[in-house]
């Protein structure tokens, strides 16, 4: 019997400050996300970052928390079931940190009779911090605890036909409506060492402004290109002009160098250049969440203003549209019929 797995990044269980920081040290202590030995990961979270950042991020989330609880877990939810009513397979959800764990998943499936499971992590682009550790641990927990369970993994589907088709049309929809100056891509960043670490090659990335537009092997583990290659793609369906479209990289941390260009200081630096009304699209995430609605929504526009923008909107993420749900569900029913055969 087969099932299918679909899997986001996560969220605190409340906004409260211990919440938080569970939920941050989690996060922060995956290998993949910080790429560290475990001493000098352990001394830099649990000493430095978990005795001064959940406070903040606790502030944060509370500007952005829903009624029902945290925008990306609501927005999962509704997707999933959506996707359950039209799969013909039994279908769960997980979050990679946080609650619904990847395990109680894939345990709810296996007390079904699942035998075959499609992991689908919800990440267009891949990454060492999203996909990767989304696949590493399912693959762990399958090994250890369900053996007697195949699993088969969703690739990085940025440059899919069906997914491109359906970005473009939430974008070209908004677009109508707000008539923007310009429209800025906005990708969640990480550090540059992370693309290397992820180029099968060994050689191919240089993240010098060519070896993206290279035709490699590397490529399909490299996010800094599956983010322009989203961009180009979505411009090249829309018909957008050159100069109308940017792409940049949001979220940094710390003080080494992450993808550039950087999403604030791209944002502040437009209204000087005389772009007044913008657009923010947020490729990275299929679900709204802390990354869009507060840290773009809301910081990024205040900036945007006090920098002399006049008017700022955000493009809402595909979160539980009808043409994403459809989409999501007919790759499960695809891979089952094919399975089938």
């Amino acid at each position: 019997m087969k099932g299918a797995l679909i899997v986001n990044l996560g969220s605190p269980n409340s906004t409260s400050t211990k919440d938080v920081k569970n939920y941050l040290g989690e996060f922060l202590m995956d290998e993949r996300v910080i790429d560290m030995s475990y001493i000098p990961r352990f001394l830099l979270v649990k000493g430095i970052i978990l005795n001064t950042r959940p406070k903040k991020s606790a502030a944060a989330y509370k500007k952005i928390w829903w009624d029902e609880g945290s925008p990306l877990i609501v927005l999962s939810e509704r997707l999933y079931k959506k996707v359950q009513e039209n799969s013909d397979i039994p279908v769960e959800l997980a979050m990679r940190y946080g609650n619904p764990s990847i395990e109680n998943g894939i345990k709810k499936l296996a007390d079904k009779g699942v035998t075959e499971i499609l992991l689908i992590p919800l990440y267009p682009q891949f990454a060492m911090a999203t996909t990767e550790t989304i696949v590493v641990l399912a693959n762990e927990i399958i090994k250890k605890q369900f053996p007697h369970i195949k699993i088969t993994n969703v690739p990085a589907f940025y440059n899919r036909e069906d997914y491109v088709e359906v970005l473009s049309e939430s974008i070209q929809k908004e677009l109508e409506i707000l008539k923007p100056e310009h429209l800025l891509f906005s990708y969640h960043g990480v550090p540059e060492r992370h693309i290397k670490k992820s180029d099968i090659t060994k050689s191919h990335c240089k993240i010098d402004g060519s070896c993206c537009n290279t035709p490699s092997a590397a490529h399909d583990f490299c996010y800094r290109h599956q983010c322009y290659e989203t961009t180009k793609l979505v411009a090249e369906k829309l018909n957008l002009k050159e100069g109308f479209y940017s792409t940049s990289f949001q979220s940094r941390l710390g003080r080494d160098p992450w993808l550039q260009p950087y999403t604030d200081k791209t944002i502040d630096g437009f209204p000087a250049n005389g772009i007044k009304n913008l657009a923010v699209v947020t490729p990275a995430f299929v679900s709204d969440c802390l990354e869009t609605l507060e840290e773009i929504g809301m910081e990024a526009k205040h900036s945007f203003i006090e920098n002399g923008g006049t008017k700022f909107n955000t493009i809402p993420c595909l979160n539980d549209s009808d043409n994403w749900t459809k989409t999501v569900s007919k790759w499960i029913n695809d891979w089952s019929e094919t399975n089938n055969n």
